[in-house]
């Protein structure tokens, strides 16, 4: 007998007068397990964005002050590279960062992710990025990001579901 995890939907959402994006998301496992696989680069390059690619960190420096690179990899050749700075480090309960594009450098995101413990081992995730203008975000969001993060998080759920 096999037991089904639900699936659970991604909320994209923009706001029509900000230049934000809100991302939200539940997760069948404990805050713990999240934000572990949130954070140790070894398990976020098992998840990070769509089926079809693989991730690769040049360097991660998960602290206050520290900082990121990696690239996105198509059957070993890069497809796309992002870079930023760690702003904020509060275990299980808070990352804020810098989310930078090489290919668009001027596109700077600030992202704050939050992780709060629904209780009975479930976790929900929201992500806020900001970002300098309206047309940043419309860019952001016809990029194909959707697919991206949906995805991602679809192999985060069967990640976590070897973590328990």
């Amino acid at each position: 007998m096999t037991t089904e995890r639900p699936v659970h939907e991604t909320a994209i959402e923009a706001d029509p007068q900000l230049p934000t994006i809100r991302i939200t998301r539940e997760f069948d496992a404990p805050v713990a397990e999240v934000y572990r696989a949130w954070i140790e680069p070894e398990l976020v390059g098992q998840w990070l964005g769509p089926k079809d690619l693989s991730t690769k960190f040049d360097h991660w420096d998960l602290r206050t002050g520290g900082s990121y690179r990696y690239r996105q990899l198509r059957d070993g050749e890069e497809i796309a590279a992002f870079y930023g700075s760690f702003h904020e480090v509060r275990p299980e309960r808070r990352l804020v960062q810098t989310f930078t594009y090489e290919g668009y450098p001027d596109g700077v995101a600030l992202d704050t992710a939050t992780f709060e413990d629904l209780g009975g081992g479930r976790t929900r995730v929201t992500i806020l990025s900001l970002v300098d203008s309206l047309v940043a975000r419309d860019m952001i969001l016809a990029s194909g990001m959707d697919r991206g993060v949906t995805e991602g998080f679809e192999k985060l759920d069967a990640l976590l579901a070897t973590l328990g």
